[in-house]
Protein backbone atom coordinates (compact mmCIF):
# COMPACT_ATOMS: atom_id res chain seq x y z
CA UNK A 1 0.00 0.00 0.00
CA UNK A 2 2.69 2.79 0.98
CA UNK A 3 4.46 2.06 -2.41
CA UNK A 4 1.99 2.10 -4.27
CA UNK A 5 0.79 5.66 -2.36
CA UNK A 6 4.46 6.99 -2.93
CA UNK A 7 3.69 6.25 -6.32
CA UNK A 8 0.77 8.31 -7.25
CA UNK A 9 1.81 11.24 -4.63
CA UNK A 10 5.30 11.41 -6.68
CA UNK A 11 3.06 11.62 -10.10
CA UNK A 12 1.54 14.88 -8.10
CA UNK A 13 -1.93 13.40 -6.24
CA UNK A 14 -2.16 15.63 -2.84
CA UNK A 15 -4.41 12.49 -1.24
CA UNK A 16 -2.24 10.10 -1.91
CA UNK A 17 0.55 12.09 -0.14
CA UNK A 18 -1.69 13.03 2.50
CA UNK A 19 -2.34 9.67 3.00
CA UNK A 20 1.22 8.62 3.82
CA UNK A 21 1.44 10.91 5.91
CA UNK A 22 -1.22 9.62 8.14
CA UNK A 23 0.79 5.91 7.62
CA UNK A 24 3.67 8.05 9.72
CA UNK A 25 2.28 11.10 11.72
CA UNK A 26 2.82 9.68 15.10
CA UNK A 27 6.24 8.22 14.77
CA UNK A 28 7.61 10.88 13.23
CA UNK A 29 6.10 13.45 16.15
CA UNK A 30 7.12 10.63 18.60
CA UNK A 31 10.89 11.16 16.86
CA UNK A 32 10.72 14.82 16.77
CA UNK A 33 9.57 14.74 20.22
CA UNK A 34 12.16 12.51 22.11
CA UNK A 35 15.23 14.52 19.83
CA UNK A 36 14.16 17.60 20.66
CA UNK A 37 12.76 17.35 24.33
CA UNK A 38 9.59 19.12 23.81
CA UNK A 39 6.47 19.19 22.24
CA UNK A 40 6.26 22.50 20.21
CA UNK A 41 9.75 21.62 18.51
CA UNK A 42 8.69 18.91 17.37
CA UNK A 43 5.31 19.60 15.70
CA UNK A 44 7.52 22.13 14.07
CA UNK A 45 10.12 20.22 13.11
CA UNK A 46 7.45 17.66 11.26
CA UNK A 47 5.57 19.95 9.84
CA UNK A 48 8.95 21.48 8.25
CA UNK A 49 9.66 17.89 7.30
CA UNK A 50 6.31 17.13 5.83
CA UNK A 51 6.66 20.67 3.70
CA UNK A 52 9.90 19.72 2.70
CA UNK A 53 9.00 16.45 1.78
CA UNK A 54 5.91 17.21 -0.21
CA UNK A 55 7.79 20.13 -2.34
CA UNK A 56 10.39 17.29 -2.71
CA UNK A 57 8.06 13.83 -3.56
CA UNK A 58 8.62 14.30 -7.04
CA UNK A 59 12.72 13.24 -6.11
CA UNK A 60 12.04 10.16 -4.68
CA UNK A 61 13.76 7.76 -6.29
CA UNK A 62 12.61 4.82 -4.93
CA UNK A 63 8.83 4.14 -4.03
CA UNK A 64 9.59 1.47 -1.84
CA UNK A 65 11.52 3.55 0.37
CA UNK A 66 9.41 6.22 1.19
CA UNK A 67 9.92 5.79 5.04
CA UNK A 68 13.71 6.80 5.20
CA UNK A 69 13.43 9.13 3.01
CA UNK A 70 10.85 11.21 4.70
CA UNK A 71 12.53 10.58 8.25
CA UNK A 72 15.91 11.58 6.46
CA UNK A 73 14.54 15.15 6.14
CA UNK A 74 13.22 14.65 9.54
CA UNK A 75 16.23 13.78 10.88
CA UNK A 76 17.94 16.92 8.91
CA UNK A 77 14.76 19.15 10.32
CA UNK A 78 15.41 18.40 13.69
CA UNK A 79 19.50 18.83 13.52
CA UNK A 80 18.07 22.71 12.44
CA UNK A 81 15.97 23.04 15.50
CA UNK A 82 18.68 21.45 17.96
CA UNK A 83 21.26 24.60 16.31
CA UNK A 84 18.01 26.81 17.15
CA UNK A 85 17.55 25.77 20.77
CA UNK A 86 21.60 25.98 21.38
CA UNK A 87 21.57 29.21 19.74
CA UNK A 88 18.35 30.64 21.98
CA UNK A 89 20.40 29.04 25.07
CA UNK A 90 23.40 31.16 24.74
CA UNK A 91 21.15 34.42 23.50
CA UNK A 92 19.56 34.12 26.50
CA UNK A 93 21.96 32.40 29.11
CA UNK A 94 19.47 29.54 29.81
CA UNK A 95 20.33 26.93 32.35
CA UNK A 96 20.76 23.45 30.97
CA UNK A 97 18.85 22.36 34.63
CA UNK A 98 16.17 24.77 34.10
CA UNK A 99 15.23 23.72 30.69
CA UNK A 100 15.71 19.66 32.16
CA UNK A 101 13.36 20.54 34.64
CA UNK A 102 10.78 22.33 32.54
CA UNK A 103 11.18 19.39 29.94
CA UNK A 104 10.41 16.80 32.87
CA UNK A 105 7.49 18.28 33.91
CA UNK A 106 5.84 18.13 31.16
CA UNK A 107 5.76 14.54 30.95
CA UNK A 108 5.15 11.71 32.50
CA UNK A 109 7.42 10.05 35.20
CA UNK A 110 8.09 7.11 32.78
CA UNK A 111 8.65 9.10 29.65
CA UNK A 112 10.89 11.45 31.84
CA UNK A 113 12.71 8.42 32.83
CA UNK A 114 13.34 7.54 29.04
CA UNK A 115 14.43 11.23 28.34
CA UNK A 116 16.80 11.13 30.94
CA UNK A 117 18.17 7.99 29.63
CA UNK A 118 18.15 9.07 26.02
CA UNK A 119 19.90 12.13 26.86
CA UNK A 120 23.01 9.93 28.86
CA UNK A 121 23.60 8.54 24.98
CA UNK A 122 25.84 10.37 22.32
CA UNK A 123 23.50 12.33 19.93
CA UNK A 124 24.41 9.65 16.72
CA UNK A 125 23.20 7.08 19.90
CA UNK A 126 20.53 8.69 20.34
CA UNK A 127 19.90 8.68 17.09
CA UNK A 128 19.94 5.32 15.90
CA UNK A 129 18.09 4.34 19.56
CA UNK A 130 14.89 6.74 18.36
CA UNK A 131 15.05 5.29 14.41
CA UNK A 132 14.80 1.94 15.62
CA UNK A 133 12.72 2.20 18.30
CA UNK A 134 10.11 4.76 17.49
CA UNK A 135 10.57 4.97 14.00
CA UNK A 136 10.47 1.06 13.93
CA UNK A 137 13.22 1.03 11.43
CA UNK A 138 15.39 -2.24 11.05
CA UNK A 139 19.68 -1.31 10.40
CA UNK A 140 20.06 -1.31 6.93
CA UNK A 141 17.32 1.62 6.84
CA UNK A 142 19.05 3.62 9.46
CA UNK A 143 22.39 3.11 7.62
CA UNK A 144 20.54 4.52 4.90
CA UNK A 145 19.55 7.44 6.86
CA UNK A 146 22.83 8.40 8.59
CA UNK A 147 25.32 6.69 6.19
CA UNK A 148 26.70 4.48 8.63
CA UNK A 149 26.90 1.18 7.83
CA UNK A 150 24.49 -2.17 8.94
CA UNK A 151 27.04 -3.52 11.04
CA UNK A 152 28.07 -0.08 12.29
CA UNK A 153 23.97 0.55 13.51
CA UNK A 154 23.48 -3.01 14.83
CA UNK A 155 26.60 -2.90 17.03
CA UNK A 156 25.97 0.97 18.00
CA UNK A 157 22.42 -0.11 19.04
CA UNK A 158 22.82 -3.07 20.90
CA UNK A 159 25.68 -0.08 23.08
CA UNK A 160 23.24 2.02 23.30
CA UNK A 161 20.47 0.14 24.22
CA UNK A 162 22.91 -1.66 27.00
CA UNK A 163 23.69 1.80 28.81
CA UNK A 164 20.03 3.11 28.57
CA UNK A 165 19.36 -0.88 30.56
CA UNK A 166 21.85 -0.25 33.21
CA UNK A 167 21.00 3.72 33.36
CA UNK A 168 17.54 2.55 34.39
CA UNK A 169 18.08 -0.04 36.81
Amino acid sequence: MEKELAAKAKKGDKEAFCRLYGLYKNKLYRYAYYRLGNPQDAEDAVADAVVSAFEQIKSLRNTKAFSPWIFKILRASCSKYIKLQITQRETENIEDLENTQSVSQSLSNESAELCEALNILKPQEKEIVLLSVVAGFNSREIAEITGLTASNVRSKLSRSLAKMRSFLQ
